[in-house]
């Protein structure tokens, strides 16, 4: 069982890469599990016709968790698997950990207690998917959001980022992340994805910023009507538009990630070296604005 873990700034598409790479792999004859970790629990959507499915804490919640305990939930077989995994496209198992009540715990706190019940039910030995995919918010200041990375869940982190400068500073701070527990038995930092978003396409910046983490570039991801199209009607370019470039791009870097052996612990950029990168981001940025 290979485990994928993508990171990124909220916005910036971790869904719509880890969506498309789920499609493309089960294509492939590949089983693929897609854990959601953000709260928002719409990581999957794009797998299931844009329909939500209960997070694993809304069930906890329905059950008594709060009253009984977790403990007591799973040792009476109070939790079926039927009530939590979900199939997607293609057969895609997909799971939402979802969050606490608005404005009450931590929302990362979801993380922890779905995989501890995932764990416990023993869902990975029934499920026995290939890949598993965790598609993680890039706020690794909180340990729940860490948690993939920082227990080592994933075989590889992927950060994915556009050349956006708050992009950037949160891909940073994942590096950050994981050069802090790579060495702990954390996750190693398989490669970054760019996935063009907002004014600034430059595909210089982002491969500049990984050369200088010690890491590579191993896939782009272009802005693309068909995606924006596709996920519209709640699909993967994939299932929307399976002869398209963009759907053989998908196919190509999914493969690229599955077959990768090559991990580094990164080296993240000081913060003086940051705000200096960030000025030529902004630079840029300008330029290109000014320019159209």
């Amino acid at each position: 069982m290979k485990q994928i873990a993508f990171y990124g700034k909220g916005g910036v598409g971790k869904s719509t890469v880890s969506s498309n790479i789920a499609a493309a792999l089960v294509e492939q004859g590949i089983s693929v599990f897609v854990i959601g970790c953000d709260p928002k629990h719409d990581c999957t959507m794009n797998l299931r016709g844009d329909t939500e499915i209960p997070t694993i804490l809304d069930v906890l919640r329905a059950k008594g968790v709060e009253q009984m305990g977790l403990d007591e939930l799973v040792s009476g077989n109070g939790i079926k698997l039927e009530e939590i995994i979900y199939e997607g496209y293609g057969g895609v198992y997909c799971a939402e950990c979802g969050g606490p009540k608005p404005g009450f715990g931590c929302a990362g706190r979801g993380v922890i207690v779905a995989i501890d019940l995932l764990k416990r039910l023993h869902i990975f030995e029934t499920l026995n998917p290939d890949v598993v995919i965790y598609d993680v918010p890039g706020d690794v200041v909180c340990g729940g959001f860490a948690m993939p990375l920082r227990k080592g869940l994933a075989d590889a982190v992927y950060i994915v980022t556009s050349a956006d400068y708050l992009a950037i500073y949160a891909a940073n701070n994942i590096c950050r992340g994981i050069s802090e527990f790579a060495n702990k038995g954390g996750s190693p930092l398989g490669g970054v994805i760019y996935n063009v978003r907002g004014i600034l396409d430059d595909e210089g910046i982002v491969r500049d910023f990984a050369s200088r983490v010690g890491s590579y570039v191993i896939g782009c991801v272009p802005n693309s009507n068909q995606i924006a199209e596709a996920e519209i009607g709640g699909q993967t370019v994939i299932e929307k538009a399976p002869a398209s470039d963009i759907a053989s791009l998908f196919r190509e870097l999914a493969l690229r990630i599955y077959e990768n052996t090559v991990t580094s612990v990164p080296n993240p950029l000081s913060s003086s070296e940051m705000i200096a990168f960030g000025r030529v981001i902004k630079a840029k940025t300008r330029e290109r604005y000014l320019n159209k």
